[in-house]
């Protein structure tokens, strides 16, 4: 039995938003705000500590530029950034993708703690 192919390894090009030699940036097909981006390594890779340092810095540099066009475009109060790495973190594709999550005033009713509420047993510590 053959693993099924992998979602983000073939793109196509009408769904890449932005770019890099390396990495790419497509909307989120499941988006949970307006502008919910995804930034991909073209190799294919599983963890964020597979990239090699070429690919890490094009990261940060491809993160600055989609929250700058997201900014322009949206104009967002805020961001989350995020990363399901491995099984027991949440990950279901098994391709690297970064989540670039616009937020917006009022879209949650409490919005503190962010990328705490993973597990809500832990989130308030205030």
């Amino acid at each position: 039995m053959s693993n099924p192919p992998c979602l983000f390894c073939k793109l196509p090009a009408a769904d890449i938003v932005h770019h890099s030699e390396h990495l790419r940036a497509i909307r989120d097909r499941f988006p949970i705000s307006p502008g919910h981006t995804l930034l991909l390594p073209r190799r294919h890779v599983v963890s964020l500590f597979d990239l090699n340092i070429v690919e890490w810095v094009e990261l940060g540099l491809l993160l600055n530029e989609v929250r700058a066009a997201l900014l322009a475009e949206l104009q967002p109060d805020g961001f989350n950034i995020g990363i399901n790495d491995g099984v027991a973190a949440g990950q279901t594709v098994m391709h690297l993708h970064v989540h670039l999550v616009p937020r917006y005033h009022g879209d949650s009713p409490d919005p503190r703690g962010g990328v705490r509420w993973i597990l809500p047993e832990q989130a308030r510590y205030w």
